[in-house]
């Protein structure tokens, strides 16, 4: 099938590309990068169709868009900022993308549901806490920003409780993956620089979208076969 060729070319594509990383050649990052997520597209491009392939292949279309745009942030800071308004609308597209999935008929716990919650914010809150200090003219749009990956977050844990396995796990560890992705890229850059930062980033950050895409297909791949 094409999209497990073109899933199987995105593996090998990210283990060159981050042992390039890792090796301290990051001036091909411009050469590579822009490669990886397209990859990811054109799989779910020829995957079966499903209600809410659109929704994920837009929410790619802007992690590419924001990868690029990155790439230029040493330049000027308008660029980091353009990226983290495009990654800003991937994470809001995830969020819709987990909400409008089709309810498993498993009753959720609502205990678990709300401890997982209770974690999230403190997340939220003690990353801000952590930054705010350092962030200048960007207090808003990173407030704002680490809110929207939050409530993705939350919505991939909610998921974990209504889905089937493994699915569910899949989804729910990408969007972690994401977040920890995330994480590590504003502490580095706010607050204190972190030893092979670049490697950490995108190793967390490829790992996350594909699990996210494998994840999603399979949950519709299942739906499918329950119709």
């Amino acid at each position: 099938m094409k999209k497990v060729l073109f899933f199987k070319i995105y593996t090998a594509f990210c283990f060159i590309y981050l042992l390039l990383l890792y090796l301290g050649y990051e001036s091909l990052d411009c050469y590579l990068k822009p490669v990886l997520i397209p990859l990811l597209i054109l799989g779910v491009y020829f995957s079966k169709k499903f209600p809410t392939q659109n929704i994920l292949l837009t929410a790619l279309l802007f992690s590419w868009i924001g990868d690029v745009i990155l790439l230029f942030a040493d330049i000027a800071e308008i660029y980091f900022i353009l990226g983290l308004v495009s990654f800003l609308i991937s994470h809001i597209l995830y969020c819709v993308l987990f909400n409008w999935q089709i309810k498993e008929k498993i009753k959720r716990n609502v205990a678990f549901f709300m401890t997982g919650s209770i974690l999230i914010a403190c997340y939220l809150i003690g990353m801000l806490s952590v930054l705010l200090p350092s962030l200048g003219d960007l207090k808003i749009p990173v407030m704002v920003y680490a809110s929207v990956i939050s409530i993705m977050l939350l919505f991939a844990y909610n998921g974990l409780l209504i889905w089937k396995k493994p699915a569910n796990q899949l989804v729910f560890f990408g969007a972690l993956f994401f977040v920890i992705s995330d994480s590590i890229l504003a502490l580095n850059k706010f607050h204190t620089p972190l030893k092979k930062s670049s490697f950490i980033i995108m190793l967390t950050y490829l790992v996350a979208q594909y699990l996210i895409v494998i994840g999603i297909l399979k949950l519709n791949s299942k739906k499918e076969e329950q119709q």
